[in-house]
């Protein structure tokens, strides 16, 4: 009866160890096969002239975190997103929500940030209203871009007058904003040491948004990751960003009391 009842518990003990073992497993990303992870070039998040920035130091942090092959690659945002709903990429980072987006992506969130209107000084605009109501005045946006609900509004009624320039890139906005063949863009912090330039300092000015910081995270694709791989990736985010491994990111790149304001929402 002993040997019985010893057998019964062992039998009970490895089951527990199994459970607790596939419970583990299904909370850690599943390495079995080598991940996409596409960069896209803006300002501090990833300079393809020096290959460097946020999102490729946070690319490399995940990697040694999750233990599992991440193959990065760069290409234009419209490009990611449509790769991303098509379930042929995995990841991208620093990616928005909206409705749209919702239905084929998840994200992880490991900052939020604040949208600009960076206007031209000789525009003759004080308030954001000056620059709608003015028809003369052009806007330009990177292509496939989402900014802030107020942000937002503003470029789809904008470009339902066709005053919206669409480009692939921040430095060919900021080259036809010198040449005065559009009077604003958006921008966001990551694009500030831009704004240091003398040229561009001189001749614009900056307009806030008056809308909250809108979250910004690892973007999932819904076809390439099933839920749980999606759960234990953002599990993953949410653990870099608690033990500080976030902010530390950022603070190469930002003053630490603003790499705090952007991480720490």
């Amino acid at each position: 009866m002993l040997q019985r009842l010893s057998r019964r518990l062992g039998l009970l003990l490895s089951m527990l160890v199994l459970l607790a073992a596939t419970a583990q497993a299904a909370d850690r990303p599943d390495c079995s096969r080598p991940f996409t992870l596409a960069l896209h070039d803006h300002g501090l998040l990833y300079d393809s002239q020096t290959g460097e920035g946020i999102d490729r130091d946070l690319a490399e942090a995940l990697t040694r975190r999750s233990g599992c092959k991440i193959n990065v690659t760069l290409m234009p945002r419209a490009r990611i997103w449509q790769l991303i709903e098509s379930g042929l990429l995995d990841f991208s980072l620093s990616g928005i929500r909206n409705d749209t987006r919702d239905t084929f992506a998840s994200f992880a969130w490991y900052f939020s940030n604040k949208y600009y209107l960076l206007v031209r000084k000789d525009a003759g605009v004080q308030t954001l209203a000056d620059f709608d109501r003015n028809p003369a005045l052009k806007l330009g946006v990177i292509r496939s871009f989402r900014y802030s609900a107020t942000a937002n509004r503003l470029v789809d009624r904008l470009d339902s007058q066709g005053r919206v320039s669409h480009a692939t890139t921040l430095a060919a906005l900021y080259q036809v904003l010198l040449d005065n063949r559009l009077q604003a863009m958006i921008i966001e912090p990551f694009d500030y040491p831009t704004l240091e330039n003398a040229r561009i300092r001189a001749q614009t000015m900056v307009l806030e948004f008056d809308d909250p910081p809108v979250p910004h995270g690892l973007i999932m694709s819904r076809k390439a990751l099933p839920p749980d791989q999606q759960q234990a990736w953002r599990a993953l985010v949410d653990a870099m960003r608690a033990d500080g491994t976030v902010t530390r990111i950022f603070e190469k790149y930002f003053k630490p009391e603003l790499a705090r304001q952007l991480t720490q929402f």
